[in-house]
């Protein structure tokens, strides 16, 4: 039986206890025997794939390789899959270039299976960078069977920072967060901004999102999230605020089963 991580409680509470047992609970996680022969597999096989048809025809390495980037829901969109590795991202025309979700961009760029590219499945250091990140996404999914808010919280934590450190222009990495559904989900909530706002000009979008922020952390720049402070403060907010909007909703549906039962009478 594989190990089932441990949430005391949502909420703020429940995240520090999280961040608290973390090390401890994704080694036991990663160290399960499933996880092992899932890894094992995928480092003794990836250097055989010398194409995108390679990789997307073994669904065990396919398994491994979506899942370090969250995309293991289009496990079995092979043709889609194979597309996005073939066309690669040299090419402002490949379809990973004009999807709004920049994961597969990730994905795609992390292979080198396109036109033009380094290959890096033969290359060890890339492929157990893969694997890690592979470990560390399944423990956030279980983290996620249990509670989804401390799954995107968790994810944050890494790509928030990774998108802060990235030496685009601070509207670039703007467009970039609102292209990745777990951190727009994520800096919607902790804003008070409704999820129907990506309906609205992406410029306005911005502005937006940038004015939230400012209010918030006294900084509208993405890059501030290279202060671990500042990251834990965005975090803090969505917590809360998700915690309120679950309460908020059980309190509705309390109320409308109670005025059903009334009207019965």
């Amino acid at each position: 039986m594989s190990y089932q991580p441990v949430l005391i409680s949502g909420g703020i509470a429940g995240w520090r206890f999280l961040q608290r047992t973390y090390d401890a609970q994704a080694q036991s996680f990663s160290s399960s025997a499933a996880r092992n022969r899932e890894s094992s597999y995928f480092m003794e096989k990836i250097g055989q794939v010398k194409t995108a048809e390679d990789l997307v025809s073994d669904r065990r390495l396919l398994q491994v390789a979506l899942g370090a980037f969250g995309l293991e829901d289009d496990l079995n969109n092979t043709y889609f899959v194979r597309k996005i590795l073939e066309d690669g991202t040299t090419s402002s025309d490949a379809l990973a270039n004009k999807l709004s979700d920049k994961r597969y961009r990730e994905f795609s760029k992390a292979f080198g299976l396109g036109p033009g590219e380094v290959r890096t499945t033969g290359l060890v250091t890339f492929m157990e960078d893969i694997v890690a990140k592979n470990e560390a996404a399944g423990f956030e999914q279980a983290i996620g069977e249990q509670d989804e808010t401390m799954r995107i919280a968790l994810y944050a934590q890494h790509e928030l920072k990774a998108l802060a450190e990235d030496r685009s222009s601070d509207n670039a990495k703007w467009f970039s967060l609102m292209g990745v559904p777990p951190l727009r989900k994520m800096m919607e909530t902790a804003l008070g901004l409704p999820s129907g706002l990506g309906r609205i000009d992406i410029d306005q979008q911005l502005e937006i999102f940038e004015d939230k922020l400012q209010a918030l952390t006294g900084s509208s720049k993405v890059s501030q999230f290279t202060d671990p402070e500042m990251l834990d403060k965005v975090t803090i907010a969505y917590l809360a605020r998700s915690q309120i909007n679950s309460q908020s909703l059980a309190a509705s549906a309390a109320q409308n089963a109670l005025t059903l039962l009334g009207n019965l009478r």
